[in-house]
């Protein structure tokens, strides 16, 4: 979250970031913008042409940071199962939802070539990115097939925005530990123990 002493511009920004998570981009208002950011009309179309040219930069900026705590995982030490579990376990506000993947259900978003382009961008990354780890895992020995790192990529990131779904339908996090501990059990059949990987 923004405090005063961020620049007029980071103000502005970080509580678009904020409504839009909240309300949408419709509900988004430019007024409601200056009020939670304590700037006037005047300061921000100084820095924005106006609310699609500062909704493009709050959409980058909430990419940007997801990418970030996503990499801060799936960078980490360890086999690439222990990569896979420490990204689907890493601390999450998810009764809140993903602030990406709810941006895929405002149909203002997704109608707008500009504002949808970051989130489509962020998401092929993170498939992409598994895909690489689940690549790597079967090279080294460290997993087993079949299994198709692309498909199995792609069933992380829907059980991810799934279980966000499941958390703020039930009101309990629980259901997105679930769902995460379910995915981990069938991946874990993948697993070559540690022992007759190293004798290979």
């Amino acid at each position: 979250m923004y405090t005063r002493l961020m620049s007029t511009r980071d103000r502005l920004v970080e509580a678009t970031r904020e409504l839009l998570w909240e309300r949408g981009y419709v509900g988004t208002s430019p007024k409601a913008i200056q009020q939670a950011a304590g700037a006037g009309q005047g300061s921000m179309y100084h820095h924005f042409a106006g609310k699609p040219d500062l909704a493009l930069a709050a959409i980058r900026r909430t990419a940007q940071e997801l990418r970030a705590a996503a990499e801060a995982a799936l960078g980490g030490e360890g086999s690439a199962y222990d990569r896979v579990e420490a990204y689907l376990r890493r601390e999450r506000d998810v009764l809140r939802g993903c602030p990406v993947g709810r941006l895929t259900m405002d149909p203002d978003v997704m109608a707008s070539p500009q504002l949808r382009a970051p989130v489509d961008e962020t998401l092929d990354w993170l498939r992409g990115r598994l895909a690489g780890i689940l690549q790597e895992g079967l090279e080294r020995g460290e997993l087993t097939g079949p299994l198709d790192p692309e498909a199995v990529a792609a069933t992380v990131v829907a059980t991810v925005q799934g279980g966000y779904v499941l958390a703020r339908s039930s009101g309990s996090a629980a259901a997105f530990a679930t769902a995460v501990d379910g995915l981990l059990l069938l991946l874990s059949a993948h697993k070559v123990p540690a022992e007759q990987g190293r004798s290979e």
